[in-house]
């Protein structure tokens, strides 16, 4: 069956997911001014003072990760390679963040860093400079805390008027019991409307990859060893494709009420670390470490060698995959490209997570605190509380 574009644009509509609980709000807007998404880089380190990479933890708004990176490498006058970042961080966003330069002999340019060839939205100011003996590698800091300011509120299912006072009283308690429960049960860990593109757009390239040749594998360079596939290079398309395979599995699991609470064959992520186990049943010690959120139930990041779920789980996994054209193209360009299976927890776990109301003309906004995990998506957490989340017209964009 032929995948239409429309499917493509419904498939990655991230609004439309399934919550666990129906959000308080009924809309909200969010990134109305840089200063409304303020993510921090959370890199716990003890630097040795010494070795010829220089660590900079810089404050940027109005710019990418990936220009940040090529800026500083040219000021240093050192190749990109040698500029080393954690994780990338959203341009439309106040976000502070570690990067490091291989200083060869710790010989500095003359002059500080200082831009000019930026634009008045564009921000870079240095915060603190430290000497260490490693790279930063990606990958290597632990979690991202938000400052979320959401503005426009309306609640879900009444009047919002704001002219009763104990009406508006009752619809903020309901939203902060709805915090308070998410902070102990987390949310769906879906992955984000970023994955995907403009309507799906990464989906789209996805599909047009995986319409072309596999590249063949290379000759081998010694005799006697196996020949080797060459890297695949379009990682956009490859995560996106994985993430969209996630995404249906984790959207059915909320529907059954199986995300966090685990099947038969389920592979398990301990909370905090990337270590998985296997269980053939969930009994009572499963289910009390389950409820306490020690460990998550996983799903495939869709490839080759998924052996380790068995069961009701890897059934399920499969039978949604084969029910639906789109994403059995995308699994099978994975799996023809030699893409490994891995697993990703279902439940995301939200870290010291509080909340302040600020009253303001013509209604009130709301400023969330919270800090996630590497790799998951703040854009999760208010999707569980927000059932129209939007950008504001006066956003950058």
């Amino acid at each position: 069956m032929t995948v239409q574009d429309h499917d493509i644009t419904t498939a990655t509509d991230t609004a439309k997911l399934p919550q666990p609980m129906q959000p308080p709000l009924k809309q909200a807007t969010y990134k109305a001014h840089t200063t409304d998404f303020v993510v921090n880089e959370l890199l716990p380190l003890e630097f040795t003072g010494e070795g010829e990479h220089l660590w900079l933890h810089i404050q940027k708004s109005g710019m990418n990760t990936a220009y940040l990176a090529k800026l500083l490498s040219e000021w240093a006058e050192i190749p990109l390679r040698d500029v080393g970042f954690s994780g990338l961080k959203d341009r439309h966003a106040l976000t502070t963040q570690w990067f490091s330069l291989r200083i060869p002999k710790k010989q500095l340019p003359d002059s500080e860093f200082a831009p000019v060839d930026i634009s008045a939205n564009e921000s870079v100011t240095i915060l603190e400079q430290q000497w260490h003996n490693k790279k930063l590698n990606r990958g290597t800091h632990r979690a991202n805390q938000f400052i979320i300011t959401l503005r426009d509120i309306e609640f879900a299912d009444i009047d919002n008027s704001f002219s009763n006072p104990e009406q508006l009283l009752s619809t903020k308690q309901a939203v902060e019991q709805h915090l308070t429960t998410i902070s102990q049960s987390g949310v769906p860990n879906y992955f984000g409307p970023q994955r995907f593109g403009r309507s799906g757009n990464n989906i789209r390239e996805a599909l047009s990859l995986f319409a072309r040749p596999v590249p063949e594998a290379r000759p081998p360079s010694n005799k006697g060893k196996r020949k080797r596939v060459p890297r695949e290079q379009n990682t956009m398309e490859l995560s996106a494709a994985r993430s969209l395979i996630f995404n249906k599995i984790l959207a059915v699991r909320v529907g059954d009420g199986s995300w966090n609470t685990g099947l038969a064959g389920e592979v398990f992520n301990l909370d905090g670390s990337g270590s998985i186990f296997a269980s053939d049943e969930i009994d009572d010690t499963l289910q009390g470490r389950l409820e306490a959120g020690d460990i998550h139930p996983t799903a495939v990041l869709w490839g080759t060698a998924n052996d380790k779920v068995s069961g009701q789980a890897a059934a399920m996994e499969t039978d949604i995959v084969a029910q639906s054209p789109l994403l059995t193209q995308l699994a099978t360009g994975l799996e023809q490209r030699n893409i490994k299976a891995q697993r990703r927890a279902l439940r995301l776990p939200i870290e010291a997570l509080s909340w302040q109301w600020q009253d303001i003309e013509g209604g009130q906004i709301l400023v969330l605190n919270f800090t996630l995990t590497t790799g998951s998506f703040a854009t999760s957490v208010l999707a569980s509380l927000v059932q129209e989340l939007s950008t504001s017209s006066s956003s950058i964009s």
